[in-house]
C-alpha cells in the first residue's frame, strides 16, 4: 500500500480538500479545518484534561459513523491523544473506515460507568467527541511495520461532558465548540 496522499489528510491552513475515494464529498463537508485537539487544550485547559482523562478511565470506547444510506454505525473503537491530536485506527476492510472515508463525520463516546448508588456526588461523568476524521496514514501494528488498517486523526466540531453537580441533584452539561467556546447547562 502506499501512504495516502494529501487529498486523503485532514487540511493543512490554505489548503483545501479534494476528492476522498470515488466520491467527492457534499459542499458542506468541505469546509475550513476544525480544530485540532491541542486548540481545546490551549482554549480550556481544565475542560480539556477533565474530557482526557475520562476517555482513558478505560480502554473501550463507541464510535458512530454513518452507513452509505445515511442510517447509523456503531462500533467499537480505541482511540488515544498523540501530538495534540485526537487519533483512532480502523482495522483493513472494517466497516467504520469505509463509512468514515465517503462520510467524514463521526461522534466517539467514552468508556461509561455508572454512578455508585448514595455516591452519586463521585461520578466523574462520561465524555462524548464529534467531528470529522481523515485518514492519516495506515496503522502498523508491530516490528515488521505490518500495515494493518487506516490510522484517523479529528477535526473536532464538539466537545461534551456530562455529569452531575456536587449534590448530585442536577445534570451538569458541559460542551465546547469552536464557535462558542465552553458553555455549562444544569438542569433539575
Amino acid at each position: 500500500r502506499q501512504r495516502l496522499t494529501r487529498a486523503f489528510t485532514r487540511p493543512r491552513p490554505g489548503s483545501s480538500r479534494g476528492q476522498m475515494g470515488p466520491t467527492t464529498l457534499p459542499s458542506s463537508l468541505l469546509s475550513p479545518a476544525m480544530p485540532r485537539w491541542q486548540t481545546i487544550e490551549a482554549a480550556e485547559p481544565e475542560f480539556a484534561e477533565r474530557v482526557r482523562r475520562l476517555f482513558e478511565a478505560g480502554r473501550h470506547k463507541t464510535i458512530a459513523t454513518l452507513r452509505a444510506d445515511g442510517s447509523p454505525r456503531i462500533s467499537g473503537i480505541e482511540c488515544e491523544f498523540a501530538e495534540g491530536d485526537l487519533r483512532f485506527g480502523s482495522m483493513s476492510g472494517a466497516r467504520k473506515g469505509a463509512d468514515l472515508r465517503r462520510d467524514p463525520r463521526f461522534a466517539l463516546h467514552g468508556p461509561t460507568f455508572h454512578p455508585v448508588e448514595g455516591q452519586e456526588g463521585d461520578w466523574p461523568g462520561e465524555a462524548k467527541i464529534a467531528g470529522r476524521a481523515f485518514p492519516d496514514g495506515p496503522v502498523v501494528t508491530d516490528e515488521a511495520n505490518t500495515e494493518e488498517g487506516e490510522m484517523y486523526v479529528a477535526d473536532i466540531t464538539e466537545v461534551v461532558v456530562t455529569g452531575l453537580d456536587p449534590e448530585a441533584t442536577k445534570l451538569v452539561i458541559e460542551s465546547w465548540t469552536p464557535e462558542r467556546g465552553l458553555q455549562r447547562i444544569e438542569r433539575e
